[in-house]
């Protein structure tokens, strides 16, 4: 029996490490297998795994709660669960930043990680955890090939004026500029809307990645135009727990009359504010959904409003939209939450479907509507692992 080789995709946060298997077939097709996680790093870690259909697999008590014996278990389990007849051909990891450097997916040295490193003051919520569970997975399996595959990548193409700040030129010089960020969602919707549409994904284009963190971007021809999101995914939308857009000023604020430091400000914009802290009740919109307080409903109104009012500046950098399309979970799931978003986007030649829309797509638009809309699915880990693969096959086309 021919050996199947495999590709593991990682998506590494402060406290929780989820995989996803893929075989990688000689016709170069990929196939999702198991998958799963690892919750609680840093306190009582919990190791969940399914297969390919969801069913739940035997797993393995953790001894530590750090990245590296996270890693090291979930090596250990796939080679246990998927037998002697498999070989790991390279990881990918989901990295949110790149920078101004990381154009494209890299094959991952030395010096690549240590670029990843510099960048943590970019990202210092994210960056700190994808370097650590790339140094344990290097330690776990030294020999793999690891690719970083990142989030800013998709939005290199946009124009350098919707990239910058109106900064001083020396500040601009080092790299303060808005990045956006989702990107490897955004170029997995392009590619799932050509096989549906592919009219429809060759024109303009603004996506909806609606979960708990949450963004908008202006596609024209499958290339970034715009996005909400900036130098960090604090920019742009309300989120679950993030401020989204806010003026400086109110930092400045609260730092000299509500007597807050850095770190509080910092705690306060990110882990505090969005849903969250407009409704006091859930930075779950599936809990404020189902809420009858008068907070929740403000929450669920602003969350649409704001929703709105980017979408216009996105239409604005296109001129005109051809398509709105829906993707992460709220955008996957809320059925209620894209009806408010496709009425109030009327004005850009949107007519909702009701029936369609309670179904759940994949086209939620009327058959006369001007500018179509969509319910696209969004699997950044089927992109990672594409973007894995083809890197792959570059470099061993070089050896």
């Amino acid at each position: 029996m021919a050996t199947r080789e495999l590709i593991l995709v990682i998506n590494a946060g402060s406290s929780s490490i989820k995989f996803s298997l893929f075989e990688n077939a000689a016709d170069g097709s990929l196939t999702a297998g198991a998958h799963g996680q690892v919750e609680g790093i840093g306190s009582a870690p919990q190791f969940d795994g399914a297969d390919a259909y969801g069913c739940k697999l035997s797993t393995p008590a953790l001894q530590g709660n750090d990245h590296h014996t996270a890693i090291a278990a979930i090596h250990d389990w796939f080679v246990a669960y998927t037998g002697g007849d498999t070989r790991l051909a390279a990881v990918g990891h989901r990295v949110v930043h790149g920078g101004s450097e990381f154009v494209e997916p890299v094959l991952i040295d030395d010096r690549v990680l240590a670029a990843l490193e510099a960048l943590t003051p970019l990202a210092p919520l994210h960056q700190p955890h994808h370097v650590a569970a790339i140094r344990a997975m290097a330690a776990t399996v030294s020999k793999v090939p690891q690719v970083a595959c990142f989030d800013t990548a998709f939005h290199q193409t946009q124009p350098k004026l919707a990239q910058e700040f109106a900064l001083p030129r020396d500040l601009s010089a080092k790299g303060i500029r808005r990045y956006g960020f989702h990107g490897i969602s955004y170029e997995y919707i392009i590619s799932a809307l050509a096989q549906a549409a592919p009219d429809v994904a060759r024109g303009k284009l603004v996506v909806a990645h609606l979960g708990n963190g949450a963004s908008l971007c202006a596609i024209k021809d499958g290339r970034s135009v715009a996005t909400t999101m900036g130098f960090t995914p604090l920019d742009g939308l309300v989120m679950g727990t993030r401020a989204g857009l806010i003026d400086p000023g109110v930092i400045f604020y609260l730092q000299r009359h509500e007597g807050m430091s850095l770190d509080d400000v910092e705690a306060l914009l990110w882990d505090r504010s969005g849903l969250l802290g407009i409704s006091n009740v859930s930075s779950d919109m599936r809990e404020l959904l189902a809420s009858n307080r008068a907070e929740a409903k403000e929450a669920i109104d602003l969350f649409v409003y704001r929703i709105g009012r980017e979408l216009g500046s996105m239409a604005a950098a296109l001129g005109g939209i051809d398509a709105l399309v829906f993707t992460a979970g709220i955008g996957e799931h809320g059925t209620e939450i894209r009806a408010q978003v496709c009425r109030d986007a009327g004005w850009l030649g949107v007519t909702l479907d009701e029936t369609a829309n309670k179904r759940g797509g994949p086209c939620i638009s009327s058959p006369g509507s001007a500018a179509s809309a969509w319910v696209i699915p969004t699997d950044e880990n089927l992109m990672v692992a594409r973007q894995t693969r083809r890197l792959l096959d570059r470099w061993r086309t070089l050896l």
